[in-house]
């Protein structure tokens, strides 16, 4: 290893791009069609078919997505929607879009995914106030939450599941799905009533800025079509380069504008190709992490999938074990980056943002594992451009910092 190489900064997240994107986005460019078209279309039909879902629809973020399943499954004002406390706040604020209210629960300590436990509790408190409409299981960093017992809660009270997978593409998780009785193992995304799927350009697969949302109704589906694009009654995205006449249209809702294009369409494809050799990569990174760290006192690694199912590893969080180093969690990846390697939070618990904690009187002692938590999760670095020799460095860095501030 040079000096230089030694010396490198290793970012906390990169986009795997290749000539193949680069190649697709020059020829939609070429054809001079970059808005909604056929490659939005193809990119569709063939992320429903690799996820087993019956309805796949593009939009311009998992964000939308999530906006859109709501509005289709008809959240009204004053509704209130379970979210886990350990989330970005998209997952709460499209719950506020529509003017109903999110009810914070706490997250299980060992995956920091909802706590199933507590959604329970929560469901059948008369202090949640109105009818809990829906549920929005986050699977945290690719690791899927446990679906079943949420699936049997969920039919019993006639509670929608939304399932923010921004981090989840490709995850498997053995339940039953809100349209099947049969307890299988299934691709995340084909399990509540919609599912939303992120391929911004940090996630699992990209498209630079882009999301996903796949279900199983129709009704759904439908709904998302139409107010994913203004509330137009049809598909109008040829009506400028058809060589029939196709310039009428109607508005039936007050819709939005969540679509996607097809140059990102374009790079979404391509990279479909390649999800199961990048989720392997990943896989391959967070077993080198697990047996290097295994032996250190100061770290824990995090949660597997159960045996059977699969972890996208879109995220490798490391707990530090505070009570056996000298530094908190801060002072560790300012000394990382001391060392080359970029690290990152995830998440802020959203009792720590002004809005959530003003506008519903949230404290820590509401959320005792999020709060404890919060205090001693690092993530690293993890993603399909690294090389073997990037690992050796995280992983050196990672041991370096643990034996540098051990008591």
């Amino acid at each position: 290893m040079t000096a230089s190489q030694d010396l490198r900064f290793l970012p906390f997240a990169l986009p795997h791009i290749e000539e193949e994107e680069i190649e697709a986005v020059a020829e939609v460019m070429r054809r001079g069609w970059l808005t909604t078209g056929d490659r939005t279309l193809a990119f569709e039909k063939a992320f429903a078919e690799r996820v087993g879902a019956a309805h796949a629809i593009a939009v311009n973020s998992c964000t939308a997505a999530m906006h859109l399943a709501l509005e289709a499954l008809g959240l009204r004002p004053g509704e209130r929607v379970v979210v886990p406390i350990w989330t970005f706040t998209a997952s709460a604020e499209v719950v506020r879009y529509l003017g109903a209210d999110p009810v914070f629960v706490d997250v299980d300590p060992r995956s920091l995914c909802l706590d199933v436990k507590r959604f329970a509790e929560t469901v059948d408190s008369p202090r949640t106030g109105s009818r809990v409409a829906a549920v929005v299981p986050v699977h945290l960093g690719g690791l899927a939450c446990r679906m079943q017992p949420i699936v049997e809660l969920c039919l019993q009270r006639d509670i929608a599941i939304v399932e923010d997978a921004a981090h989840s593409f490709p995850t498997t998780a053995v339940t039953r799905s809100v349209a099947d009785d049969s307890v299988k193992l299934r691709l995340v995304g084909t399990i509540g009533q919609a599912t939303a799927f992120s391929f911004y350009a940090t996630k699992t697969i990209t498209t630079g800025e882009g999301g996903m949302l796949t279900t199983e109704l129709p009704a759904v589906a439908d709904r998302v079509r139409t107010m994913r694009l203004h509330g137009i009654s049809r598909a109008v995205w040829d009506r400028y380069t058809s060589t029939k006449p196709s310039w009428h249209y109607e508005i039936v809702a007050p819709g939005f504008k969540y679509n996607m294009t097809d140059t990102a369409a374009a790079i979404g494809l391509a990279q479909l190709g390649k999800a199961d050799r990048f989720r392997s990569r990943r896989h391959q990174i967070a077993t080198a992490y697990d047996r290097a760290f295994g032996d250190l006192a100061e770290v824990e690694c995090p949660a597997n999938a159960p045996p059977g199912e699969t972890h996208a590893w879109h995220l490798y969080i490391l707990r530090l074990n505070l009570e056996t180093l000298r530094i908190d969690r801060d002072r560790f990846i300012s000394e990382m980056a001391q060392r080359g390697i970029g690290c990152s939070v995830h998440f802020i618990p959203l009792h720590y943002m002004p809005y959530w904690r003003d506008r519903y009187g949230l404290t820590p002692a509401m959320f005792p594992v999020a709060t404890a938590e919060f205090l001693r999760v690092v993530s690293l670095p993890i993603y399909t451009r690294m090389e073997d020799m990037d690992v050796g460095r995280v992983i050196e860095a990672v041991r370096g910092v643990c034996r540098a501030h051990r008591r």
